[in-house]
């Protein structure tokens, strides 16, 4: 099946087991559908082990790869404290540089000056469940503040062509981390109001950082826009993939909320 039909397909789900969820009565029903754009630059190294060899290549100084824009899209249900949230965010680099390293990707020889075209994909669906510890509506603003469980699903590849020497490989992994960590909002008013949220977890030489802030106007109540900062940490150091990559950028877009 293609990328982008698992991805409806995933969305579809997803919102359909959203949509049922919120046939039940609860005091703090919230459901909302987003959808954006987001701007992503990389920095790190990535490596295509044999085993368990493999040298690491700098993914701005070798490769030059450009930065990343794609569409995200996300489906979220509060239910009184507690909230469920699907999230998807494709991230593609690509660039063709000149390398500056020697060594071998998937036991395949490059040398220093070698010109190198290279792809860096990664689908990240992410599902996460936050408890609101506080959810305080009785004062001049209202205030939000919980712990946040996630599963982040990293599907990503790795490709390299060289032209120099005119061979080209690939090596990709699917890694589902687990992450911890902090969600909070604050609404300044019923049309302005602030998010922020890190998540991090660390475990058999993986690891994932999360972090991001966004500002969400609403002129109309069940209509607004959105923008904010992200910033991914991900290390994946699997047997015969390795990754330990930084990624940043601005998002913005719409949402409807019910």
């Amino acid at each position: 099946m293609p990328p982008k039909c698992k991805v409806t397909l995933l969305l579809t789900t997803a919102l359909m087991f959203l949509l049922t969820l919120s046939t039940t009565s609860f005091a703090d029903e919230l459901l909302s559908i987003k959808a954006g754009y987001q701007l992503l630059s990389p920095e790190g190294s990535i490596a295509g082990t044999d085993n368990g060899v493999g040298q690491k290549i700098d993914v701005r100084r070798d490769l030059d790869l450009d930065d990343s824009g794609g569409l995200t899209g996300e489906v979220a249900l509060q239910l009184g404290n507690s909230r469920l949230a699907f999230n998807y965010l494709p991230i593609s680099f690509s660039g063709t540089g000149t390398l500056k390293v020697s060594g071998t990707f998937k036991g395949q020889s490059f040398s220093v000056n070698d010109r190198v075209e290279s792809e860096l994909d990664i689908a990240l669906y992410d599902i996460g469940y936050t408890y609101f510890l506080l959810n305080l509506d009785d004062l001049p603003i209202r205030l939000q503040l919980g712990l946040e469980l996630a599963v982040k699903i990293a599907d990503a590849e790795v490709m390299l062509r060289n032209l120099t020497n005119v061979f080209e490989e690939k090596e990709s992994a699917l890694v589902p981390i687990p992450t911890v960590g902090v969600r909070g909002r604050v609404a300044l008013a019923d049309f302005l109001g602030l998010v922020g949220r890190v998540g991090y977890m660390e475990y058999d030489n993986n690891q994932f950082l999360d972090a991001e802030a966004q500002v969400e106007f609403s002129p109309l109540p069940t209509l607004g826009l959105y923008a904010g900062y992200r910033y991914f940490d991900l290390k994946v150091d699997e047997s015969d993939l390795f990754l330990e990559t930084e990624f940043s950028g601005p998002f913005g877009g719409l949402f409807v909320r019910f």
